[in-house]
């Protein structure tokens, strides 16, 4: 027997500072936000965005959470990626908002441009670039 995936329904995303972690994922990634909600009894926000047409981020908010290890990479999710249709115009919006972007590189088996930046809890976002 074997279990039957359809599709992947959201990524859920712990931030340390919730106001800077909404103003990057919505003003600079264009992420559309689909609803907002307080939960009192655990002190934190939930933000539920909209990648394209069919994917969901949950953005969450706790006090004080551990920060992730990125550097050296530790095991587990090892970064998100979103497909873009121009990575140089992409790069050149992200670096208009202040935000460093490493060198963009070509995938070898693919031969698709790609590249990295960090979000502001340096969680590291991979842009490559579509057909």
């Amino acid at each position: 027997m074997a279990i039957h995936l359809k599709r992947v329904h959201h990524i859920a995303i712990i931030c340390t500072n919730y106001e800077k972690s909404k103003h990057f994922y919505v003003n600079i990634l264009g992420l559309r936000p689909i609803r907002e909600i307080y939960r009192e009894e655990r002190r934190s926000y939930k933000l539920d965005l909209a990648v394209g047409d069919e994917y969901q981020i949950e953005l969450f908010s706790f006090p004080s959470p551990p920060s992730r290890p990125s550097f050296p990479e530790a095991a587990g999710l090892r970064h998100l990626a979103f497909e873009v249709d121009s990575i140089d115009d992409t790069v050149s919006e992200i670096q208009a908002a202040g935000i460093e972007v490493e060198d963009v590189r070509i995938d070898p088996t693919t031969n698709k441009k790609f590249t990295f930046f960090t979000d502001p809890d340096q969680l590291p976002i991979e842009i490559y670039e579509g057909a």
